[in-house]
């Protein structure tokens, strides 16, 4: 989803190396000399881990950081999140932090590369979907996540990667969340098309579509009409004004050279490289555990995310009736309660 004006600000500080590294000898020690001191605890990084991830460009880091009850002993479910876009961040997952440790069910934040707190090479080559599956991959192993413990939680962009990850590393994984995203772009466009436009005002879409025309993606204009007319029927269901903070955060350092070239400018439909991805014959290859989470004002049709919970082998649905593409916020109690569901399900072998 791209966000509206001023929340498309990217402006993000990399941390130094040095911060990246384990702990170092001081200036002058000799290897020999620290050995015969007692071993320095670790240092504490309130959970954050900056992942190295190989490249065909080189070597990139990714930003991690793990939140979960403090219980002393190891968790059962870890949920590694995959945000949205492409190109936005973990921070609209914050909501997240309110329900899930309480739970005892530990989650990880991830900004994708490119994204917010991780690297953010200006190369166009790394902005392809079987790199991002990759680097999926890569991260997992650098977090130690297994088929004992490993769920996966993809939101729109993410729930096509982690789709896309399935369907090529399931053996790793104990449990598999798509939210919010069908496994068609064409329907995604079909549903934007035959549905969406025809149920908005039509002389609002007629401006927008000019606008569109004309290239002005960048124009204040196209963001007002988009939020009064589209955003706050389909993608959060909230007054602009009440839109919450972890959202317009999020939003506001989207990486518009990783979202046009995937998804395209245009909100009314995807016209760029993933124009053409389409998953639903492969979907009874996903075998493990797998929830599909639809909502029922979401820019994604209900009945095509329902049908992913059909086709894979072992799937259920959730459906937010009161929800939009960020259901997570504008039908959070069903969300929430569903979600927590269906991962304490999976561990205790009910799914």
């Amino acid at each position: 989803m791209q966000a509206p004006d001023p929340v498309r600000r990217l402006c993000v500080a990399a941390l130094p190396a040095a911060a990246l590294a384990g702990l170092s000898l001081p200036m002058g020690a000799s290897a020999a000399t620290a050995s015969s001191k007692p071993a320095a605890p670790a240092v504490k990084t309130g959970g954050v881990q900056m992942v190295p991830i190989q490249t065909a460009k080189g070597t990139f880091r990714v930003w991690t950081k793990r939140v979960g009850p403090s219980t002393g002993h190891a968790p059962r479910i870890r949920l590694l999140l995959l945000h949205g876009g492409p190109g936005a961040t973990h921070e609209y997952f914050e909501a997240f932090e309110s329900f899930l440790p309480q739970a005892g069910i530990e989650f990880i934040y991830y900004d994708q590369l490119g994204s917010a707190y991780s690297d953010q090479p200006d190369d166009p080559s790394l902005v392809d979907l079987p790199r991002y599956v990759d680097e999926v991959e890569q991260v997992r192993r650098a977090l130690g996540l297994g088929p004992k413990d490993f769920y996966l939680l993809g939101h729109s962009w993410g729930g096509l990667l982690a789709v896309e990850y399935a369907l090529q590393h399931q053996q790793h994984l104990k449990g598999l969340v798509i939210s919010n995203m069908v496994a068609s772009i064409p329907e995604y466009n079909r549903y934007a098309h035959e549905v969406l436009m025809p149920a908005m005002d039509q002389g609002a879409l007629k401006q927008i579509l000019a606008l569109e025309k004309e290239g002005r993606f960048e124009d204040p204009q196209y963001e007002e009409l988009l939020m009064k007319h589209f955003y706050v029927q389909h993608v959060l269901r909230m007054p602009e004004d009440q839109w919450p903070e972890p959202v317009l955060r999020s939003f506001s350092r989207l990486n518009r050279k990783i979202y046009v070239p995937m998804q395209g400018p245009s909100e009314m439909g995807a016209s760029g490289k993933l124009e053409r991805w389409d998953r639903i014959a492969d979907l009874p290859r996903i075998q493990v555990p797998t929830l599909a989470i639809g909502a029922q004002h979401d820019t994604m049709e209900p009945a095509q995310m329902q049908l992913i919970a059909k086709r894979v082998r072992r799937g259920r649905y959730l459906h937010c009736p009161n929800g939009a593409h960020m259901a997570l916020y504008d039908d959070q109690a069903t969300y929430m309660t569903g979600l927590i569901r269906f991962l304490k399900d999976v561990d205790a072998g009910r799914a």
